[in-house]
C-alpha cells in the first residue's frame, strides 16, 4: 500500500508547487502584454488616385460577349503611394483586361446594363497585381456606362 501511495502524494505535492508557483509569478509580474498587440493600428492619411475612362467587356454568364462598358474608378491609397500607383496605372488597366473577358459582368434583362459590384470586385482583385498587395485600401466606381 505505501508503494502506491507515495507515488501519487508526490505526484498531487508537485502539481500544488508547480500551480502556486505560476500563480505567484502570474500575480508579480502582470497579465502578458499580448492585449497590446491587438490595439489598433495608427490612422494613415489616405487620398484617391483616379483613372478615368476604363474600357471593359461586358460578358453574359454563358460567356458571350454582350457589349462593352466604360466605367471610371477611383483607388483609395495611403497620401505616400499615390505618386507610384499614378505611375503604374497602365499595369491596373492591363490587370483589369485580363479579369474582365472572363468575369460575367452584364446585368440586367438585356445584358447591356454592367453589374457595378462585380466591377469593383474585379478592380480590387486586379490591384494586387499592379501594385502590390495592401496598397489599394477602396475602390470607388464613379460612373458606369454601356459603350
Amino acid at each position: 500500500m505505501k508503494k502506491i501511495l507515495m507515488p501519487l502524494i508526490m505526484l498531487l505535492a508537485g502539481a500544488a508547487i508547480g500551480g502556486g508557483g505560476a500563480y505567484a509569478t502570474l500575480s508579480i509580474l502582470g497579465p502578458p502584454a499580448a492585449a497590446d498587440a491587438h490595439a489598433a493600428p495608427a490612422p494613415v492619411e489616405t487620398s484617391f488616385v483616379s483613372v478615368a475612362k476604363v474600357m471593359a467587356p461586358l460578358v453574359l454568364a454563358d460567356g458571350r460577349l454582350s457589349g462593352y462598358v466604360s466605367f471610371d474608378v477611383d483607388l483609395q491609397v495611403a497620401t505616400e503611394k499615390a505618386p507610384d500607383v499614378t505611375a503604374k496605372l497602365p499595369l491596373l488597366l492591363h490587370a483589369i483586361n485580363m479579369r474582365t473577358y472572363r468575369t460575367p459582368l452584364a446585368a440586367g434583362p438585356d445584358g447591356m446594363l454592367p453589374d457595378i459590384a462585380g466591377l469593383r470586385k474585379v478592380v480590387m482583385a486586379a490591384a494586387p497585381d499592379a501594385f502590390g498587395p495592401g496598397i489599394v485600401r477602396r475602390v470607388a466606381i464613379t460612373r458606369a456606362e454601356p459603350a
